[in-house]
């Protein structure tokens, strides 16, 4: 009867010790599985929780289970908010506590390292696992050149760390312009770009070789009025963001990692994708794509402005990649449009949504099947992930042709993350790192988003729940043979 009993110790101890596992060495990834197809067909296996989460210790699942069912309960995220953006924080003894407790929970769970020696721990760790890392320094918006400098800086530190991991084991170095180009510099340049769309007598000067920015149906309304042209000192800071931006790119290609241009609100979009559609021109070719850009497709002319991207480079002659996502700023986009009396550039319901992204996928994918080419897809939505596996199928694209790579955020999406690599897809995790107090934008972003209405969360909270039942029924079923600590790292056994 003694052995059929676990104390009251142990169960603290084992809660402890997850608690502690987040950076627990990930087990060797399992071989690729056959899969075969959807209704009929399986385009990846979910249901053997085993294979799927063969490559994650015990630990490590019980931590991640731990926080998904934290931030799936809104009340108690809706409090951490609240807290987190209260006078409060501006309590020593009341910060030090919180960032304490975001530290070893949401920060270790979503956060790949404080800096780039342990965000190369966490690439070395998921690359045994059968993944890649695409390298993402959490600092977001710059307010001068100062601090543009400083982000620069700490982007080439970023791109340089690829250089000592294993060979394509980073799958991108991502890249925020609003971080190395000041956030109001953008806004003038978005506008100016706008203006000069509407109305092709207006000139700018400054302007570079690039592609196309807007469609017909693109939004215009944040600009009403015809801009004052740029200052002398404003050409010359948006020449200091090209060369901090051609810098990184630079760094980045010397360890062949290719950059990703991460997207922001309309407001500031038509600049970023001028300075991402420059530097496409400048470094990709017929058979390389080394810069990506970013198609949203929550908005309503995220298809026609991806197919007149693609028409303009081909007619250029090299090919150009993107990350296609659904989009992050929703909310704020519909309440700015709203306040202008404006129809919103989101898409009216999610299911229009789904459809854009579901659109644009299979249209870039049929675009790069037989043709040089490579896209990004980000989602964390399963009925996207299946659509676009079954149409890589059917095109023949493969794991080898690096035509495609999925790509979900660390700590989220790890049912689909594993059955599309047992299923020999190509599989990224998006690796923000920074210290706690710099990262707080990111993991408040994660931690709305979250609340209980991610499909993923809920799949993965559900599979990592039956996981664990059946580890604990095969640890009990040995007669506690085994030690704590062999408990809380094991795999399953063959």
């Amino acid at each position: 009867m003694k052995n059929k009993h676990i104390s009251n110790k142990l169960v603290q101890s084992l809660v402890h010790r997850a608690n502690a596992a987040t950076c627990s060495a990930f087990p060797p990834a399992p071989q690729p599985i056959a899969s075969t197809n959807d209704g009929d067909k399986i385009i990846f296996e979910l249901k053997d929780t085993k294979s799927l989460f063969a490559s994650v210790p015990t630990g490590k699942l019980m931590h991640a289970a731990a926080m998904l069912n934290v931030t799936a309960v809104e009340p108690v995220v809706d409090l951490s908010l609240w807290m987190m953006n209260s006078r409060l924080m501006e309590v020593g003894l009341v910060r030090s506590a919180v960032m304490g407790t975001i530290k070893h929970t949401a920060y270790n769970h979503l956060v790949a390292g404080s800096d780039t020696v342990e965000t190369g721990q966490t690439v070395r760790r998921l690359r045994d696992s059968g993944l890649r890392g695409m390298l993402d320094y959490g600092l977001e918006h710059a307010s001068d050149n100062e601090s543009c400098d400083k982000a620069t800086q700490q982007l080439i530190k970023t791109a340089e760390s690829t250089q000592s991991l294993p060979p394509s084991s980073v799958s991108f170095v991502v890249v925020k312009v609003t971080a190395i180009c000041p956030v109001y510099l953008l806004r003038r340049v978005s506008n100016l770009l706008r203006w000069e769309y509407k109305n092709s007598s207006f000139k700018l000067p400054w302007k570079q070789q690039t592609l196309p920015i807007f469609s017909e149906n693109s939004p215009f309304y944040h600009t009403l009025q015809q801009p004052a042209p740029l200052t002398a000192e404003e050409e010359h800071d948006l020449e200091l963001a090209h060369q901090s931006l051609q810098t990184i790119c630079d760094k980045s290609f010397e360890g062949n990692v290719p950059v990703v241009i991460d997207a922001e609100d309309t407001l500031i979009q038509p600049a970023i994708d001028y300075m991402t559609y420059w530097a496409s021109v400048k470094y990709n070719e017929p058979q390389r794509q080394m810069i990506f850009g970013t198609i949203q497709a929550y908005l309503k002319d995220a298809g026609d402005r991806m197919s007149l991207t693609k028409k303009a480079a081909d007619k250029m002659g090299f090919s150009v990649g993107f990350k296609l996502v659904r989009g992050a700023y929703m909310s704020s986009e519909r309440k700015l449009a709203h306040s202008l009396g404006v129809e919103s550039p989101i898409h009216n319901t999610i299911n229009d949504t789904h459809d854009c992204f579901n659109g644009c996928a299979t249209f870039m994918l049929g675009e790069v099947s037989n043709r040089p080419g490579g896209r990004i897809l980000a989602t964390h939505n399963l009925d996207s992930g299946k659509l676009v596996a079954r149409k890589a199928r059917e095109y023949g694209i493969t794991k080898d042709s690096e035509k495609l790579e999925f790509a979900s955020l660390y700590g989220m999406a790890e049912a689909m993350t594993f059955g599309l690599r047992n299923a020999g897809f190509g599989v990224s995790k998006y690796l923000p790192y920074g210290p706690v107090d710099q990262i707080m934008p990111y993991l408040l972003r994660r931690a709305e988003e979250n609340k209980g209405l991610l499909s993923s969360s809920n799949l993965d909270r559900q599979l990592m729940k039956k996981e664990l039942k059946r580890r604990m029924k095969a640890y009990f079923g040995q007669g506690m043979t085994v030690s704590e600590n062999q408990f809380l790292n094991q795999k399953p056994t063959p």
